[in-house]
């Protein structure tokens, strides 16, 4: 441990706050809450942790609090600044949820979308569904029972789905309001759990039908009702109060929580929604925690009431969410709360298998690749490739892995403009100079482990530019390839030697992935430049012909050299002026001889 870093400890204070622990680069990457900050930001470096707890720790090189007059404001404070400095190690939702609503829209003549935004524009929205499927599914079927309007913007005749009748057609004919009203009303009445009627009078429809030997007739009718037990009845759990409700349970274990969510609106479950995620406090808190982030940052309409389990400070979650909370002790509410939590024990103990091959594959393969060439943790590994042919469109890409796994948005492509020919060192020199120039100028990350997808050559341009340029010390090695274009070894050091590795390792399949992917990157990027090369036309340098005209020469002629033979008034009699067309027939006389 850093003296400074001891010499901070021994200051902390015995007050409530929130702490913000940061790595080598300054980045926050942990935020806590604490009753008393002495005690629990010293817990991190005494005594033994689990994995998760000792990796994050073995990261800490700085941390900073803020003291708060409250328990219960230094967990609001907590959910605003993870929000804020989205920590890597922090309960997060990751991908952001957005779960899909059916909506009626406010419109002279409503439609029934599905959607994920919910705004306050008079619209009347049902859900969420968890489900993506589940939503679709019961969109198609209301789009069969009831024929509001399908387009966006009302065409100039009808559409297919008028011919299907489901559609008024309000394109051509007045539609009077009181019949998209009760569409309206026999849709949301279907959607809040009535849609028992709905079946019912359906069934009586498809006996008539049936009964007047209109057998296709009643075919359909059969069709809507099936359609109806598959969608809406799939589950049979309901609460008799027609109220909305979120239900959670969560349980814990190896450092992992697992949160299940419960959707319950009009008294019928809906869906269910399931998250798992690192924990590193009492599990009551980091559920909290949770608790906080899952409705500010996520979509979700809050409901009138959340069930939490008994064990949670019912008084914080519900100045937490602003939103009524029960923590039922008896009858059915509360087997529901058990239901969650034992739905999220399922859970939890299947993902464990899938987390541990994660882990060996991603986290524990980085841990042992520095180990293997004496540095610290590459947490942050970036990797550079070239692509050319005999030196024309060279490029080159970035690609960047963090903890194993790769970070699509940091990708970076980069066409060389200072070189000419095929000069591998010197691509590589000019796109580390302008990726680690930027990098220092915008005051940004820099990585842990750069990676060349080369030999001794490459490894030393590189080091060149960062070191005697940019006065930056960031470990630099090669990876270089068999005569199959595998990845071969893994070049390091000073000068720069071949480190062992087994080719069974994790470490070794996670270079071979990075590789791949770089080079993979790169070429796709050339291609791309080499594609818009090959199509460059003779018609593009004569004034008076864009992409539009161009598209029309070619389409209707079939290729240049049917255009050479063209005359002036061949090209006049496709609208083409006549000083363009002039021009047109001189370039291409003057191209042929």
């Amino acid at each position: 441990m850093h003296q400074q870093l001891k010499e901070k400890l021994k200051l902390l204070p015995d007050q409530p706050g929130c702490y913000l622990m940061k790595d080598r680069h300054g980045t926050v990457i942990y935020v806590g809450k604490a009753k008393v900050l002495k005690n629990r930001v010293r817990s991190y470096f005494t005594g033994s942790h689990d994995g998760k707890t000792a990796r994050l720790v073995s990261e800490i090189v700085d941390f900073e609090y803020i003291v708060t007059s409250s328990d219960l404001e230094a967990l609001i404070l907590e959910m605003n600044l993870i929000k804020k400095h989205d920590p890597k190690y922090n309960v997060m939702l990751k991908d952001d949820k957005s779960y899909p609503y059916l909506k009626i829209t406010a419109e002279k003549h409503p439609r029934l979308i599905t959607t994920r935004n919910v705004k306050k524009d008079k619209g009347k929205y049902f859900g969420p569904y968890a489900n993506v499927g589940a939503a679709n599914e019961t969109k198609k079927l209301l789009d069969r029972l009831y024929p509001l309007r399908k387009c966006s913007t009302l065409p100039d005749r009808v559409c297919l789905y008028y011919h299907m009748n489901q559609c008024l057609a309000p394109c051509i004919r007045e539609v009077p309001e009181e019949e998209n009203k009760r569409l309206v009303d026999e849709i949301t009445k279907f959607l809040n759990g009535g849609y028992q009627d709905i079946k019912k009078n359906l069934m009586e429809k498809m006996y008539k039908a049936s009964e007047e030997l209109d057998f296709e007739r009643a075919k359909e009718y059969r069709d809507q009702i099936a359609h109806i037990e598959s969608v809406m009845e799939k589950q049979k759990m309901n609460l008799n109060e027609f109220i909305d409700r979120d239900v959670f349970g969560y349980t814990y274990d190896k450092g992992w929580m697992c949160v299940q969510v419960f959707f319950i609106r009009q008294g019928k479950l809906i869906e269910r929604d399931v998250s798992f995620f690192p924990f590193y406090n009492e599990p009551e808190e980091d559920f909290l925690t949770f608790l906080g982030q899952f409705y500010l940052k996520s979509n979700h309409i809050k409901p009138k009431e959340i069930f939490l389990p008994e064990e949670i400070k019912g008084e914080y979650a519900e100045k937490l969410v602003e939103v009524k909370v029960v923590q039922p002790k008896r009858g059915k509410k509360k087997e529901l709360v058990d239901l969650a939590i034992k739905n999220a024990k399922i859970a939890l103990k299947e993902k464990f298998a899938l987390i541990e091959r994660d882990e060996e594959r991603t986290i524990k393969a980085v841990e042992n690749l520095g180990k293997k060439m004496r540095i610290p943790t590459p947490h942050r590994i970036e990797a550079f490739d070239n692509s050319n042919i005999q030196g024309t469109d060279p490029v080159s890409a970035m690609i960047m892995f963090v903890d194993g796994k790769p970070e699509k948005k940091e990708y970076r492509k980069y066409k060389i403009k200072g070189v000419e020919g095929p000069d591998d060192y010197a691509s590589m020199r000019e796109v580390t100079r302008r990726r680690y120039t930027r990098l220092l100028k915008e005051q940004l990350p820099l990585p842990d482990l750069i990676i060349i997808d080369g030999g001794k050559g490459h490894i030393q341009a590189v080091k060149d530019v960062l070191e005697n340029e940019l006065g930056i010390d960031v470990p630099v090695c090669g990876l270089s390839k068999d005569e199959k274009h595998r990845t071969s070894e893994l070049l390091f050091g000073d000068p720069p030697d071949v480190i062992p590795l087994d080719r069974n390792s994790q470490e070794f399949y996670l270079l071979q992935r990075i590789q791949d992917e770089v080079h993979r990157f790169a070429i796709t990027f050339h291609r791309e430049l080499r594609g818009k090369t090959a199509f460059k036309s003779v018609l593009d340098d004569i004034p008076g012909v864009g992409a539009q005209r161009k598209r029309k020469l070619l389409s209707h002629f079939g290729s240049v050299k049917k255009l050479k033979e063209a005359t002036v008034e061949d090209l006049i009699a496709l609208k083409i002026p006549k000083n363009v067309a002039e021009n047109i027939h001189k370039h291409l006389q003057e191209q042929g001889e």
